[in-house]
């Protein structure tokens, strides 16, 4: 379970970090009507350290041990 975890933020991590490469600013909308749209404008190193955090995780993660077949008990 916990591999499964540590890809899916890696991989999270990746593509969050391409598409802070791709866009300038995003326009966020109110759910409810109230208020106006707010604009958020990433940081310029937020891209690489997302993708550099992501790949450090999918990276780490092909170096993580199978999981152990279960031994039967030995009787003496």
């Amino acid at each position: 379970m916990w591999k499964s975890f540590f890809i899916a933020a890696g991989i999270f991590a990746c593509v969050l970090g391409v598409e802070l490469l791709v866009i300038d600013s995003a326009v966020v909308l109110p759910f409810d009507g109230q208020g106006g749209p707010r604009v958020v404008v990433a940081p310029d190193w937020a891209p690489w350290t997302l993708i550099s955090a992501g790949a450090i995780t999918l990276l780490n993660f092909g170096s993580l041990p199978l999981k152990a077949a279960p031994q039967p008990p030995k009787f003496h």
